[in-house]
């Protein structure tokens, strides 16, 4: 017999999976009949094992495993944000995260999940309200970008676009940067 909390963490995984959009901790907490702090920690716990798991803005998501994934480091200016994440959305890839690489703090990221152009539009409505300053400000404009997609051609079509704009500096596989870390995100 399982542990009440493995049973738990089991169950968030099926809801999860089975979800068509994000889920919110509240929800899951409501679902389950426990406090948002302790699905906070089944998160954390789960998320150990499942990389494939993320959390947004708007709740967790399983990143589904039939798409594939390639990091783009790009630079740019903080005019350029929008075209930037517009060729991705518009080709078809969904901009999982943003990462930069700091040589103090090392890896510091933020989860996107950026869709479609009304994601794009409302993602610079934040950054214009004079809040925060996008992450990749503390990098002199080096930052990186997990995007998903369905088939390696949209891709390799966003890779083309970024290049031709002189924003892209590389691309990686996703798998190949995260497979020695034992991640299966994508």
């Amino acid at each position: 017999m399982r542990a009440p909390g493995e049973a738990r963490r089991s169950e968030i995984l099926e809801i999860l999976i089975n979800a068509k959009e994000p889920v919110s901790g509240s929800e899951l907490s409501r679902k389950l009949g426990v406090s948002r702090q302790v699905i906070v920690t089944d998160i954390a716990l789960l998320r150990a094992n499942h990389p494939d798991l993320i959390a947004t803005s708007a709740g967790y998501v399983m990143i589904k495993s039939s798409s594939i994934c390639r990091i783009f480091k790009v630079n740019h200016t903080d005019e350029q944000t929008e075209d930037e994440l517009n060729i991705m959305v518009e080709l078809g890839g969904t901009v999982v995260d943003v990462y930069v690489e700091h040589k103090v703090y090392g890896t510091i990221s933020a989860p996107l999940n950026i869709k479609c152009r009304r994601d794009v539009e409302n993602f610079i409505n934040d950054l214009k309200s004079g809040v925060s300053t996008p992450l990749k400000n503390i990098t002199k404009g080096y930052h990186y970008h997990t995007v998903e997609a369905r088939s390696t051609e949209i891709l390799d079509e966003i890779q083309h676009k970024l290049e031709e704009r002189k924003y892209l500096i590389e691309a990686v596989d996703f798998k190949s940067v995260y497979q020695a870390k034992n991640y299966s995100k994508c």
